[in-house]
């Protein structure tokens, strides 16, 4: 179904200055740090995220944002090269929650033009 309406980005959701919380700040922190050494592919991008998590009530999308920021930071890319993302949760045991994530070269199908 197609909506013909200019998407709301995060920028425009929200009134003043965001800051970056103390949680923020050691979660980047500790991901810069966890992160390996990897090679992006060649733009436009692929992206596949999947978030293990304990809580499968969390939005499927409340992690993209701040994990893409990282990963932008980290692996020296600019996030607007992103052409598709997939998401995916998974249920997870407590203290067993984990990120994956993969990069591909985004080539479009005919299934991916409208």
């Amino acid at each position: 179904m197609k909506v013909l309406i200019k998407p709301l980005s995060v920028n425009d959701a929200w009134q003043g200055r965001r800051f970056k919380t103390h949680k923020y700040k050691a979660y980047e922190s500790e991901l810069l740090f966890r992160l390996p050494r990897f090679s992006m592919p060649q733009p436009p991008y692929e992206a596949f995220y999947t978030f293990g998590l304990s809580s499968i009530l969390s939005d499927v999308d409340n992690g993209v944002k701040p994990l893409q920021d990282i990963l932008s930071k980290k692996y020296n890319f600019n996030d607007r090269l992103i052409h598709k993302v997939t998401i995916q949760k998974v249920k997870t045991e407590k203290k067993a929650e984990y990120i994956e994530f993969e990069f591909k070269h985004y080539a479009p199908t005919h299934e991916d033009i409208p």
